[in-house]
């Protein structure tokens, strides 16, 4: 995917300029610039900042459009939406973090997420917010989960569940991958 394109396609369709557009998400418009232009790629929590300014949620970001009017049921791994593709991530040598989408998550009350966190990967330095209610499982791995003040290491089979209008950011500092199944209702993020 064109993230950039798609980033300057999503902020022409609002009407606003990359001076706009960076005043509302507290960026710079150089940075807005390089970032539609494929030259930078923002952290999950900027380009959470950036569509939160527009207002849409990544799901809608990266949403392909189901055509069928017919509710689907069931989704192979093929079918999930990446909510954050390999061009999006913390910088060249940073490991990307996977955010894999179940459904189209605009037609639904529930947004559910497999999450995959490389070793040394993070969704930012800046704290993610949005509006609902998540809630997590550790499958495998471990994951630093920080909301608000609190600090905590997940083993396989701890959980979360927090209102995502607190500051939050998840980090793996350890050295395997960390994979969680979460959820968020109504699907915000």
């Amino acid at each position: 995917m064109d993230v950039g394109g798609r980033l300057k396609e999503v902020r022409e369709q609002r009407g606003l300029s990359q001076r706009e557009l960076a005043a509302r998400a507290g960026l710079t418009n150089g940075a807005i610039s390089l970032m539609e232009q494929n030259k930078s790629s923002p952290s999950v929590a900027s380009l959470k900042r950036l569509l939160d300014a527009v207002p849409m949620t990544l799901s809608e970001f990266f949403q392909e459009v189901e055509s069928s009017p017919t509710p689907k049921h069931f989704y192979t791994r093929d079918d999930f939406v990446e909510l954050s593709p390999q061009d999006v991530g913390l910088g060249a040598a940073a490991a990307r973090v996977s955010l894999r989408q179940l459904g189209d998550a605009s037609r639904h009350a529930l947004q559910l997420l497999h999450e995959t966190y490389p070793p040394g990967s993070d969704t930012g330095p800046e704290f993610l917010t949005h509006d609902g209610e998540e809630a997590g499982i550790v499958v495998e791995g471990l994951i630093e989960v920080t909301v608000g003040d609190e600090v905590r290491v997940l083993n396989p089979g701890d959980g979360y569940l927090f209102d995502s209008r607190l500051p939050h950011r998840f980090r793996n500092a350890f050295s395997a991958p960390c994979i969680v199944i979460s959820a968020c209702t109504p699907p915000s993020f």
